[in-house]
């Protein structure tokens, strides 16, 4: 997807458990940055993010950057997962907004074309601030302190529906 974004410069937030040695063979001649324990440094900086599942989904809507969230997995247990948990998304932000607020591209989804679509969506400035809109409407479910809290709550309360 680099190619199609010449003029942006690509960094990995990377995860303290993977060694450097996995990026560096995955990413081969790219010039993209790997950088270890500067997540939030980098959220500061973002024009848009592509973001696995987790809390990391919550963290980017909540520095206002434009996401879309990217999980892979073994499709077996994928398969399993999916008989297994009945869920609409999986993205916090999806889940606590019951919504897709943020594109969600799992399994066969996450590949270079759609990739290429949604990251040329997320840096349209239309997009961006209706995206913007939502994640204030994220903010207002979670309120201030005690976040962590409600969103645990919203998510007890939706999984148990």
């Amino acid at each position: 997807v680099e190619k199609h974004f010449g003029e942006y410069q690509f960094v990995i937030a990377a995860a303290p458990s993977i060694p450097s040695e996995f990026y560096k063979s995955v990413m081969g001649n790219s010039n993209v940055k790997v950088v270890y324990d500067q997540t939030y440094q980098l959220l500061q900086h973002a024009k848009a993010a592509m973001v696995t599942s987790g809390t990391a989904t919550l963290e980017t809507a909540l520095f206002n950057v434009p996401e879309v969230v990217c999980y892979k997995g073994n499709k077996i247990s994928y398969h399993i997962a999916r008989k297994l948990i009945k869920v609409k998304y999986i993205s916090l932000v999806n889940l606590i907004m019951d919504s897709e607020i943020v594109k969600e591209l799992i399994q066969d989804e996450l590949n270079e074309t759609q990739l290429k679509e949604n990251l040329t969506k997320l840096l349209e400035p239309n997009y961006q601030t209706n995206l913007k809109n939502q994640y204030n409407e994220l903010r207002g479910k979670l309120g201030g302190k005690g976040a962590s809290e409600r969103a645990a709550i919203h998510i007890t309360e939706f999984l148990s529906k």
